[in-house]
């Protein structure tokens, strides 16, 4: 089975609401079995344009990537930052394994 990433940018704009954000998150992730790879490191942009925050989430597979997504879980946990952060999310299947 192939897995599953979150790939994560981010602008804070709000770092009180963001930090509320960050500490529910990882409670979410994990009951579909997400690990942070990634998390805001120092990090050099080369080519195209990027934000001030890069995060790489795992998943045991594509799908529960999506599941952890529409959950209410997490989506409970995104709530906490609207208005604190811009986000670009994309969730993508790994390759071969």
């Amino acid at each position: 089975m192939k897995k599953g990433y979150w790939i994560v940018r981010a602008d804070v704009t709000d770092p009180e609401k963001f930090k509320s954000y960050a500490a529910k998150t990882p409670a979410a992730l994990e009951q579909f079995g997400g690990k942070f790879l990634v998390r805001a490191g120092e990090s050099m942009l080369v080519e195209g344009s990027t934000r001030s925050r890069n995060t790489i989430i795992e998943f045991p597979s594509y799908q529960s990537a999506i599941d952890c997504w529409n959950s209410k879980e997490y989506q409970d946990a995104k709530m906490l930052r609207v208005g604190g952060a811009e986000l670009d999310i994309v969730i993508i299947e790994g390759g071969t394994e």
